[in-house]
């Protein structure tokens, strides 16, 4: 069966889930996984539960928040890079004027019970 190979970053208290392979507060693995696997399948691979993730990015698009995880159907695509970062994790410095969101996080804060969610505000003049 094809296989796909992730590069895959633990930030912060998720590192532990890495084993050996933390260093501090930080891990870095390469998983191989079954072509056609989803960001689901490689949380349980890793043994690490989707709530104690806060913010994700796939290749630097944004694709889940704390308490907001509509990306556990993505399919995960060979050579892609996967960053979890733990929950008390401040959003990236990089991404302070903003982050590239998969659709369906974006429709997920659109859709919210609470009302719309942005993570970019216009400009007060």
């Amino acid at each position: 069966m094809p296989e796909v190979s992730l590069d895959v970053w633990l930030y912060g208290d998720l590192a532990h889930f890495a084993g050996e392979a933390a260093h501090g507060g930080y891990a870095n693995l390469r998983v191989r996984m079954h072509a056609g696997s989803t960001m689901a399948d490689l949380l349980t691979s890793l043994g690490m539960p989707t709530e104690e993730r806060g913010i994700t990015f796939i290749n630097g698009t944004l694709s889940a928040l704390p308490g907001l995880q509509p990306d556990l159907d993505q399919v995960l695509a060979d050579g892609s890079r996967v960053a979890f970062f733990h929950l008390q994790s401040m959003w990236p410095f990089q991404y302070r004027l903003g982050a590239r969101t998969t659709d369906e996080l974006n429709q997920a804060m659109q859709h919210r019970d609470a009302g719309p969610l942005h993570h970019v505000y216009p400009k007060q003049s």
